[in-house]
């Protein structure tokens, strides 16, 4: 099985990428918050891997860190909920906002990703609730640090952007992605500058 690729990104869509490892263009399904923290078709890229095995099809599923990786195996495990959900479920909110949906029985916010219904929403809480327990706790923490990470002021430009972005109408998840990565480029730390960056990103 296929746990890990590295090698070359050679095209890139919200939810598809092709990697060139050695030659071989391997084709890897990924959710929307992976493509925002690749870079442009080019450039070296490793992704977790995760080697689906059906009758007719090898399928992979590629995410950039352990944690959406660990989450998809257990969103993949509730009755109901394939893979192409998962990765819907992981691309709808960030896999921190996903887990504490899911360990709050926050049923509206699950419920607000396409493609998933009360009843799919309901089943993935009881059976995931007390097992991402653990990952919500560490979420949490994970958060407090990036957000004291940031320098001063710049918390505010990052929900003023995420704002802008949204009242553009991009999604809440895709718009945070996308300020994530524009606070890491560099460049100025205005309103109007990570704008641009992020905006340059979406269209990118």
């Amino acid at each position: 099985m296929i746990a890990q690729l590295s090698g070359k990104l050679v095209q890139k869509q919200p939810n598809t990428v092709i990697i060139d490892v050695g030659g071989v263009g391997y084709d890897v399904t990924i959710p929307v918050s992976t493509f925002y923290e690749l870079g442009e078709p080019g450039t070296d890229v490793s992704l977790k891997i995760h080697t689906h095995v059906r009758e007719d099809a090898l399928q992979l599923f590629g995410f950039w860190t352990g944690r959406e990786k660990e989450l998809f195996l257990k969103l993949t495990s509730v009755s109901g909920v394939g893979p192409k959900l998962a990765i819907t479920m992981l691309s709808g909110m960030p896999a921190g906002e996903l887990i504490n949906a899911i360990t709050n029985n926050d049923l509206v916010r699950l419920t607000s990703i396409p493609g998933v219904g009360r009843k799919t929403a309901e089943r993935v809480v009881v059976e995931l609730r007390d097992k991402l327990a653990v990952i919500s706790l560490e979420s949490r923490e994970a958060d407090r640090k990036a957000a004291h990470e940031l320098a001063p002021g710049e918390a505010a430009v990052r929900d003023d952007t995420i704002s802008a972005l949204m009242a553009l109408s991009y999604p809440k998840a895709i718009s945070e992605r996308a300020v994530s990565f524009a606070l890491r480029e560099e460049g100025e730390r205005t309103i109007e500058a990570v704008l641009k960056r992020a905006l340059r990103r979406l269209s990118s």
